[in-house]
């Protein structure tokens, strides 16, 4: 294990912060290379616990010599967003100094990458898999980092764009396990669902705003859609597998959830070739079936008052099933949210009362029915 500190821009006369990664295996391996970060939001702590039990396993995989890709693990993606305490209360979501939320407005790769490599791109897809991951890696070592966020997205970006394999380690209010990734990706994606047992897979070509894992993949099928607008010749492999893991809800933090999640992980990248094994573990059935993210449906509260929740996520409701009481004690009112079109129930939200407008639960459906933006601020 080679342990590398990466400088961020200082914000503030007298202090600089820095992001720490842990590397096992071989770099530039032909078995692949993983990317594996936790806690982009600080204040989603299980996917960091998780990280912790990933340390611990692949140092002593590569002790025993059955790293044979080029793993990157990075368990504290966020030292900017963990020295955000205000009153108590971890402020891990928004950068304060900017509003900025912190998993958003990566670095747009396409245009950039597209105009060094148009020319050179051939019908050996390898071979433009290697030119594109070059061009990637020269645009961002010459992005400048006139910020500490956007250093910190900078640094983030360098050790993972030119992986195989991209895992976002991140956690909703109170939910089950799901996941969130590219739907060019979801064949390669699924065995890592059904590993983890996810409950939801949420896909799309594009949410909004640039995400850390859409910036790492997207890249990828922009190009191929270039290349056949262009009429080029020139097969564009799917290849950055970028996900992003919902594991569970911010109080879902413990040993055994992470030593679980662990094991999953470390199952999936045995799947991948990255690490050696005698035998691979089969792989169980996935418990709901994946759906567009522009399918989430949002239960949203129509007033205020104490939420009362009647089914808890990683349940599949029926279509005008009750989900939620939305009670006002002073008016006696009280407001029964449903889904319109039925589906798994993955999350809600953690503090049991609304705001008027609020969304209280989300529920995964097959019908796409959202535009625009997906993801929530």
């Amino acid at each position: 294990m080679i342990h590398h500190q990466h400088p961020l821009t200082s914000s503030c006369l007298g202090t600089q912060r820095q992001l720490s990664s842990f590397h096992f295996g071989q770099p530039g391996s032909s078995a692949g290379k993983a990317y594996i970060q936790a806690s982009l939001h600080a204040d989603e702590l299980p996917g960091m616990l998780t990280a912790w039990e990933l340390k611990l396993a692949l140092r002593a995989l590569e002790e025993q010599g059955k790293i044979v890709g080029e793993i990157i693990l990075v368990p504290q993606a966020n030292p900017i967003g963990h020295a955000q305490s205000i009153q108590g209360y971890q402020m891990g979501r928004f950068d304060l100094a900017s509003g900025q939320n912190f998993n958003r407005h990566y670095p747009q790769l396409t245009t950039a990458v597209y105009a060094a490599v148009k020319g050179q791109l051939d019908a050996d897809a390898k071979a433009n898999t290697r030119l594109i991951r070059a061009a990637i890696r020269q645009h961002l070592q010459q992005l400048a980092e006139p910020t500490e966020l956007v250093s910190l997205r900078k640094n983030l970006m360098q050790l993972a764009a030119d992986a195989d394999i991209v895992l976002d380690l991140h956690c909703d209010c109170n939910a089950a396990l799901h996941v969130y990734t590219g739907t060019p990706l979801w064949e390669q994606c699924e065995p890592l669902a059904r590993y983890l047992q996810s409950h939801a897979q949420l896909l799309a070509t594009e949410s909004g705003d640039y995400p850390f894992d859409e910036a790492c993949s997207q890249t990828w099928w922009e190009l191929q859609a270039l290349c056949q607008q262009d009429g080029l010749d020139a097969p564009i492999e799917m290849a950055c597998l970028s996900v992003t893991v919902e594991l569970r809800g911010q109080h879902q933090v413990s040993p055994q959830l992470a030593q679980q999640d662990a094991a999953a992980i470390l199952d999936f990248l045995r799947f991948r070739g990255l690490i050696t094994a005698d035998s691979l573990p089969q792989q169980p059935a996935l418990p709901y079936p994946a759906t567009p993210l522009a399918g989430s449906e949002n239960l949203v509260a129509p007033h205020p008052g104490v939420v009362s929740f009647l089914v808890a996520p990683g349940n599949v409701v029926a279509a005008g099933q009750p989900v939620a009481e939305i009670i006002d004690p002073l008016q006696d009112k009280v407001s029964v949210l449903s889904s319109a079109h039925g589906g798994m129930l993955y999350a809600h939200e953690l503090h049991p009362y609304a705001t008027a407008g609020m969304t209280v639960a989300k529920v995964a459906t097959a019908q796409a029915f959202k535009s625009g933006k997906l993801l929530s601020a």
